[in-house]
């Protein structure tokens, strides 16, 4: 297989990229040449932002594209058009944020989604633009030829959005750890290897369509994913499970200052971690433990000296150390009732 990879070098883009190598697939990588490729593809530089900046992709054929676009839909529009015809299928990396909010617990790919930016419109807001670059492949290589793949939550290695690798960080520095119950809330989330896999698959037996891209509800816990960061990096983290409303009345914000969390009975809640993704299960998809993930994170992120790249278009996430030694400090000593939690540990 010859697949073009537009970035590649970053998060679920580098996930494709070494997962399509593991298959002894063919790999171009086309991007501004910012960050090393990885051993073994053909780069191609250009910055699609700039007028001309596809040129280097005026010739060749691929059997399938993968973009991973989050900005101004007329990005994805210009690609998508220079390489009809050229390339047999385009997936999209979209998102569940294309859903209008606030979808349904349960909700699938027959959800109502929001009214996208044009397919050639300029940078707006990450939802529009994620729907309009949903839009811009559709008009340019059809339904039957392109997959959007709406995925959710995503972690693991080469993570540059801030969630696991704070998570990690953290509970390494050791001590009283604010932990947002309940401990067995359910998590949906994807681990980027597993994506990226799955997109393979895609490839080779030409799907087409929409996706939810996400493991199943209760595939991991909140418990089950700060114990794994205990246990994986070895700290003495104290983990203090405490009750949604005292997090909340605290003035925290629930997915940024504590990442990847959620309030259980939220609208949060049911569109991020509980979507229908039983036509991507049907299709192959399959999730690694989340101890794996957690692992190979710690792995990869020291490695790298500990501290993760960022995304310049990203918010960073994680809590004051501030706010949260306060929170501890007015929660401390009441045992398991004062936090909030039954039958938890203090």
């Amino acid at each position: 297989m010859r697949l073009l990879v537009l970035g590649g070098t970053e998060f679920v883009g580098r996930a494709v990229v070494e997962a399509a190598l593991g298959r002894g697939w063919d790999v171009t990588v086309f991007n501004r040449g910012r960050h090393a490729p990885a051993p073994g593809t053909r780069l191609l530089t250009g910055d699609r932002t700039a007028p001309g900046g596809l040129g280097a992709l005026a010739e060749g054929d691929w059997d399938a594209v993968v973009d991973t676009w989050s900005a101004a839909p007329r990005a994805v529009h210009e690609a998508a058009r220079l390489l009809r015809g050229r390339a047999g299928r385009y997936v999209y990396v979209s998102s569940c944020s294309v859903y209008t909010w606030a979808p349904p617990a349960g909700y699938g790919e027959d959800a109502p989604v929001v009214e996208g930016a044009g397919p050639d419109a300029g940078q707006t807001d990450y939802t529009r633009d994620k729907r309009g670059g949903e839009l811009a492949v559709l008009d340019a290589f059809g339904a039957e030829d392109s997959v959007l793949v709406r995925a959710g939550l995503i972690l693991g290695p080469y993570e540059n959005v801030g969630r696991l690798p704070w998570w990690l960080t953290r509970i390494a520095r050791g001590g009283p750890v604010l932990a947002p119950g309940p401990r067995e809330l359910p998590l949906q989330y994807v681990d980027a290897r597993d994506l990226a896999t799955w997109i393979l698959g895609a490839v080779e037996r030409e799907l087409s369509g929409p996706y939810n891209l996400m493991s199943p509800q209760g595939h991991a816990t909140m418990g089950g994913l700060l114990e794994a960061c205990v246990r994986t990096t070895g700290s003495d983290a104290e983990l203090r499970w405490t009750a949604p409303e005292i997090i909340l009345d605290a003035g925290i914000e629930p997915w940024t200052e504590l990442p990847v969390w959620v309030p259980p009975g939220s609208d949060m809640h049911d569109a991020l971690h509980a979507a229908d993704i039983s036509r991507a299960v049907a299709s192959g998809l399959s999730c690694r433990p989340v101890e794996e993930t957690v692992a190979d994170t710690w792995d990869w992120l020291r490695s790298i000296g500990g501290t993760a790249p960022q995304r310049p278009d990203r918010t960073r996430k994680g809590l004051d150390p501030e706010v949260e030694a306060k929170v501890l400090a007015a929660d401390d000593g009441g045992g398991p009732e004062v936090r909030g939690v039954p039958g938890t540990t203090p």
